[in-house]
């Protein structure tokens, strides 16, 4: 997986680029599953146990994306075009330690990973 950018308190990565990957949808996946593994796994605070652990939201998407170098002072890789927006509505209408997929991404992993099983939510707004 390829770190793309953090904005705020979201992190954006992405798999296949440069170079496309047979099992992108799966890689994705697991480190989905593996990052809310690990934030809950982790206090809000140290210093008071009471306040628990911490609880993100997942999203992603697979399509096609543009990618460029933007600025002249600080130089950035980053990618634009309607699956960077996708998989942002994902993320945003997911729940607390779920992971929310596009019907896209969802057949890839399907066919990447066989066995395994998701859970539709039907349209969501």
């Amino acid at each position: 997986l390829f770190k793309v950018e953090t904005i705020g308190d979201a992190y954006m990565c992405a798999s296949g680029i440069p170079d496309e990957q047979d099992d992108h949808a799966q890689r994705v996946a697991l480190f989905a599953l593996e990052a809310i593994k690990a934030a809950n796994a982790t206090l809000v605070d140290e210093l008071n146990c009471e306040m628990g652990h911490i609880h993100i939201r997942v999203g992603f998407h697979s399509g096609p994306v543009v990618a460029s170098v933007v600025g002249d002072l600080n130089p950035r890789f980053c990618l634009f075009g309607d699956s960077v927006n996708y998989a942002s509505r994902m993320e945003s209408n997911s729940e607390e330690d779920k992971i929310n997929m596009s019907p896209q991404a969802n057949k890839y992993l399907l066919e990447q990973c066989p066995g395994v099983v998701t859970l539709s939510r039907g349209i969501l707004p």
